[in-house]
C-alpha cells in the first residue's frame, strides 16, 4: 500500500499524540495487529441488555412493563448529562444554552409521547395481576426523576405548596427536603405515618438528594439562566425552551402516568391503590402540586390554572 501524505500525517499526529501522554507508539501499533475489530452487538453490549429483564411472574406482558421503565431511566440518564454540562457552564451562550435545554426536552418529548406503547401495551388484567408481586417497588423511587427536578430549579421550588411560603428565606437544603413535594405522595392520608415504598427510598437516596442540592445551588437550569446576559433572558427562545422544560417534567409526565393510572387503577366504587401505596389521586394531577420550576415566566393566571388544561383535555 502507497504511503501518502494523508496517511503520513495521521500517522505523524499518532505519534505526537503518543509522545505526550509518553507511550510508545510502535508497541501501540503492534496492539492494534492483534486486536478484534468492533461490532454491533458488542459495542452496545446487546447481550447484557436483552438479559436486563427478569419478570418475576410468568404473565408476558410483565416485559413490556420492564422494558418501558428501563427506557424511561436511560432518557432521564441522558438528560442528566445535559444539566451536568450546563450547570459547568459559568458563561453559558445563547446557542448552547438552547441547544443543551432542547436535547433535553426532546428527552422527554420522547418519553411523553412514547408512553401509550407501555398504556396500551398491556392487558389490564394481566397488569392488575403481576403488579401486586412487584410491592412495594414503584415508579416513584425514580432516583434520577428527582435529580431532574433538583437540577431544573431552586430548591423552595421543590418544598410542598403548603410549605414553600413559610420556608422561602431557609437556605438550608436538609431542612428543605424534609418537606419536599413528593413526600406527601407516600405518606397515607389518615395516619400521616410513611409507606415502606418512602422508607425504602430515603433510606437509600436521602443522602445522595441533600448532596445535590447543595452541589446545585448555583448549578441548576435556573441559575445558569441568571448567568446569560439581561438580553439573552429576555430571547423568546430561551424562555420558551425553559417553559418547555417546566412543562414536560411538571405536566405532560405527570399527566401521562395519571391517564395510565386512571385507565389501571380507577373504578367505580373505589380506585385501587398503588403499588408503593402512593395516593395517585391527588400525587400525579400538576394542578394539585402546583409545582413550577420558573414561576416568574408564568402568569398569576397561567400559576393558577397550572396543568387544569391538561387534565380536562385528557380525561375528554
Amino acid at each position: 500500500m502507497e504511503v501518502n501524505p494523508e496517511l503520513l500525517e495521521k500517522l505523524k499526529l499518532l505519534q505526537k499524540k503518543y509522545d505526550a501522554l509518553g507511550e510508545d507508539f510502535n508497541a501501540y501499533l503492534e496492539g492494534l495487529l492483534y486486536a478484534d475489530v468492533t461490532t454491533y452487538w458488542d459495542y452496545i453490549q446487546l447481550d447484557t441488555l436483552l438479559n436486563l429483564q427478569k419478570p418475576k411472574t410468568p404473565f408476558s406482558d410483565e416485559v413490556v412493563f420492564i422494558v418501558y421503565h428501563q427506557i424511561t431511566e436511560l432518557y432521564f440518564k441522558l438528560a442528566l448529562r445535559e444539566f451536568e454540562a450546563l450547570g459547568a457552564k459559568k458563561k453559558p451562550s445563547k446557542n448552547f444554552f438552547i441547544e443543551r435545554v432542547g436535547r433535553i426536552n426532546r428527552y422527554f418529548s420522547a418519553l411523553i409521547n412514547s408512553f401509550e406503547i407501555m398504556v396500551l401495551g398491556m392487558d389490564r388484567e394481566e397488569f392488575l395481576k403481576f403488579r401486586m408481586s412487584l410491592l412495594p417497588a414503584s415508579g416513584f423511587q425514580s432516583a434520577q426523576y428527582r435529580e431532574i427536578e433538583i437540577f431544573s430549579t431552586d430548591f423552595i421550588n421543590l418544598v410542598s405548596k403548603k410549605q414553600r411560603k413559610s420556608l422561602k428565606n431557609n437556605n438550608n437544603i436538609s431542612d428543605l427536603f424534609e418537606h419536599i413535594y413528593w413526600k406527601e405522595g407516600a405518606t397515607e392520608e389518615k395516619t400521616g405515618k410513611k409507606t415502606l415504598t418512602l422508607i425504602q427510598f430515603e433510606e437509600k437516596y436521602r443522602n445522595t438528594f441533600i448532596t445535590r442540592g447543595e452541589y446545585c445551588r448555583d448549578k441548576n437550569l435556573w441559575q445558569v439562566y441568571m448567568r446569560l446576559s439581561k438580553q439573552e433572558q429576555k430571547d423568546p427562545q430561551i424562555i420558551e425552551a425553559l417553559k418547555q422544560n417546566d412543562i414536560n417534567v411538571n405536566i405532560n409526565w405527570p399527566l401521562a402516568h395519571y391517564k395510565s393510572a386512571v385507565r389501571y387503577l380507577a373504578r367505580q366504587d373505589k380506585d385501587i391503590a398503588a403499588t408503593g401505596g402512593t395516593n395517585w389521586q391527588k400525587y400525579l394531577p400538576p394542578r394539585f402540586q402546583k409545582r413550577i420550576f420558573y414561576p416568574t415566566l408564568w402568569s398569576e393566571e397561567e400559576q393558577e390554572n397550572w396543568g387544569k388544561a391538561w387534565i380536562e383535555t385528557a380525561l375528554n
